[in-house]
């Protein structure tokens, strides 16, 4: 026992001379401790097969199915049983949806706040490393090339259909099978390239190369692909989006690797320009500082 708490022990009393004990408090709702909550499973695709049994995540809660299923979505019919609230989802993403409403207040439909939620679980990392600052300016940054690409993420896919065809590389040896046109840009940051398609499927278990339109069908499958890229591919540049951010070398970085060929090193510095001063509004609503390394 530690001297300090023997110093202050009294040997106890005798029972016949020892103070009746006080009722038992009877317990209440304030004291009793909150039920633990589930971490999220991995979001819910219209697109998946689902036994009994299975497990995902759907608008912050977790769900488990009752029976196969493919295509409805959980609290929408009968095929799913709610398992309650769950970590990982809404909450712990550092921009909320009154910041997201205010950054995108002209958005098409399609662009839900709840995709992008559900799409995080696919990235995990995604503005989670680092000290708070860092991951607000991550998530910014993130944004900040979502409006600029999407113009403020009020198109769903590529408006200049004049262009579709190119967008297939005939040299790659898994071709183009859902069509030459089909490979056209989409979703926040207007993925495209049949490339791009079939290693974003692989990675995130979709059959992109095939069915590309799921990334204007499923606003979680369409942010989850501007993810893919933001984690893994450095393009032009030498590092990724995410490892830009987390590692300090900037903002403009990320405009290298997401475009750098095109726009950096004097290549369009209007452009630059206007990704920077997207970047610096979008900072303002979040409520942290841009940072430096702004340019590129």
């Amino acid at each position: 026992m530690p001297a300090a708490l023997a110093a202050v022990l009294v040997p106890a009393a005798p029972a016949a001379f020892a103070a009746p004990a006080p009722p038992a408090a009877a317990p209440s709702a304030a004291s009793a401790p909150a039920p633990a909550v589930e971490p999220c499973a991995p979001p819910h695709s219209a697109t998946a097969d689902y036994r009994a049994g299975d497990t995902v995540s759907h608008h912050g809660r977790n769900w488990s199915a009752k029976w196969w299923s493919r295509g409805e979505n959980p609290g929408a019919g009968s095929a799913w049983a709610d398992r309650g609230a769950c970590a990982g989802g809404v909450s712990d993403f550092v921009i909320g949806e009154e910041e997201f409403d205010a950054i995108f207040p002209d958005r098409d439909p399609f662009y839900t706040y709840q995709g992008l939620i559900d799409a995080l679980h696919a990235y995990p990392r995604f503005a989670n490393v680092g000290t708070p600052q860092t991951r607000a300016r991550e998530a910014a940054a993130f944004l900040t090339h979502a409006d600029f690409e999407s113009v403020g993420l009020k198109y769903v896919k590529e408006i200049n259909e004049a262009n579709y065809w190119r967008k297939c590389d005939d040299t790659q040896p898994f071709g183009c099978p859902a069509g030459r046109e089909a490979y056209y840009g989409r979703g926040p940051i207007m993925f495209s390239w049949n490339f791009n398609y079939k290693a974003a499927g692989d990675a995130l278990g979709l059959d992109l190369l095939n069915d590309p339109w799921l990334v204007e069908r499923d606003p979680s499958i369409a942010w989850a692909t501007a993810l893919w890229y933001w984690n893994t591919q450095n393009g032009p540049g030498t590092m990724t989006s995410h490892d830009a951010m987390v590692g300090g070398a900037g903002f403009g970085e990320t405009i290298r690797s997401l475009n750098g060929a095109l726009e950096c090193d004097g290549g369009n510095p209007q452009s630059v320009a206007a990704r920077v001063e997207r970047y610096e509004r979008i900072t303002g609503i979040v409520g942290v500082a841009p940072g430096s390394g702004l340019t590129c």
